[in-house]
């Protein structure tokens, strides 16, 4: 094996403890397959042969753009449409069907990804609100991400979940060098908006409260106390008696939240 594609366990180590700290992300051992193949033409890029020089540069600070890259490398944006339909559902039968109108119906598509759970929000909402302002607003620690998020332009295999009426009503089917590809409308397109925020860190109050926050599919990637961290960040934006969901194969045992269970894996702040 090649210098630039071989790392020493505590070359390794030093890794996972760097973005641990940066994302609150615990890589494990098994991981280590998965960092060489996606830091290792990183190395190459910077002309560094070995793993621990790539983290000498990293740790000196000055190199934030390649740090952004390496987070961006090294987390999972696995996402589709409408994942997981039974939360929209309860969305829709439960939370909408309720809403009084007023002040704009927001929310916070909290690891969103490539877009698609953030687009899924708003076709349910374009379909449900139809006389009432809403606004979604969708985030992610990976920049690489929220690129193509604000682009909503996928390859059409990716339309798997959408119901059909759905799909023609609120999707572009692309033609001549677009063919193969959707686009969401822009109808769609210019009610959200998409930012990079750390949820391991205190969230600016800029960003406003929240009717419902989607927090899915992402604290299996914590550890414990990263969890109960997260959760309480998002809380100060969460409006007393919205709702909070999170992903099927995640749990909020042992974190002390003003959260009152309504559902598996749906909960209202009290």
């Amino acid at each position: 094996m090649s210098a630039t594609t071989d790392i020493s366990d505590e070359e390794f180590a030093l890794f996972q403890r760097l973005i641990y700290k940066i994302a609150g992300i615990s890589l494990s051992d098994v991981k280590k397959v998965l960092l060489v193949g996606r830091l290792t033409r990183r190395l190459k890029a910077n002309n560094l042969d070995t793993f621990g020089q790539y983290y000498r540069m990293l740790a000196t600070g000055n190199y934030p753009e390649e740090l952004q890259i390496m987070v961006d490398l090294l987390t999972t944006n696995e996402t589709y449409f409408f994942r997981e339909p039974k939360h929209f559902d309860y969305l829709r039968d439960h939370i909408l069907s309720k809403h009084q109108g007023g002040s704009p119906f927001r929310i916070w598509s909290a690891a969103s990804s490539t877009g698609e759970e953030a687009y899924t929000m708003a076709m349910v909402l374009a379909e449900y609100l139809p006389s009432n302002p809403w606004e979604i607003f969708g985030s992610d620690i990976s920049t690489r991400v929220l690129e193509k998020a604000r682009r909503g332009h996928y390859p059409l295999v990716r339309h798997e979940g959408i119901p059909p009426a759905f799909l023609s009503k609120y999707c572009l089917k692309g033609v001549r060098a677009q063919e193969g590809t959707f686009l969401i409308s822009a109808k769609l397109r210019e009610r959200v908006s998409f930012a990079q925020v750390n949820l391991t860190m205190p969230v600016d109050s800029a960003i406003g409260e929240f009717d419902v926050i989607f927090l899915r599919n992402v604290m299996i990637y914590f550890d414990q106390e990263t969890k109960a961290k997260v959760v309480n960040n998002l809380m100060p934006r969460l409006k007393p008696g919205g709702h909070l969901f999170i992903g099927h194969s995640e749990t909020l045992s042992g974190i002390a939240a003003p959260l009152q269970s309504v559902r598996p894996t749906i909960y209202r702040k009290t």
